[in-house]
């Protein structure tokens, strides 16, 4: 079962708010007709082939699966680790899971949202913000808080950003 997605994995790109080409994996359900959508987001250092493995783990051959490369992150293009602000990257989670329902054919109603650290929090920014009629969300370790072990790591960042 493992390799019929592997083989299945189909690689596209979706047009964001501002017209930013992003970058996302697809593995359509091995059955005739998916019974829903299940919604991969990575963490914040990472991209959509790190949590590829959890489409054959979880088992759930029944649903479609998508994972996208952030702005900034894997096959993206950009600069990395960039987005214009936080809610654009929201705002680009929107626009992921309705390009998601316009292009094959599902509702907001029939995803699923999984997501783990820096995702997380996108996630739970996209139900707050946008409130879409989800089936589940499923936050795992949400990065609310980020401590670093580098003395005066947080400043040193501001001012590199500034």
């Amino acid at each position: 079962m493992t390799a019929d997605i592997i083989e299945s994995t189909q690689e596209r790109t979706f047009a964001s708010h501002d017209g930013a080409s992003i970058f996302y994996r697809f593995w359509p359900a091995l059955s005739g007709r998916p019974k829903g959508v299940i919604i991969l987001l990575h963490r914040g250092h990472e991209h959509s082939g790190r949590v590829a493995h959890l489409v054959s783990e979880l088992g759930l051959h029944d649903y479609a699966f998508y994972a996208w490369d952030a702005r900034g992150h894997g096959r993206t293009d950009g600069v990395r680790g960039y987005s214009p602000s936080f809610a654009a990257s929201v705002r680009d989670l929107d626009c992921f899971a309705r390009h998601i329902c316009e292009t094959d054919g599902f509702k907001l109603e029939d995803m699923v949202l999984i997501a783990q650290s820096v995702g997380s929090v996108l996630a739970a920014s996209w139900v707050h913000d946008y409130a879409p009629p989800l089936r589940a969300l499923v936050l795992a370790s949400p990065a609310f808080s980020v401590k670093l072990y580098v003395p005066f790591a947080r400043e040193g960042i501001w001012l590199w950003q500034k």
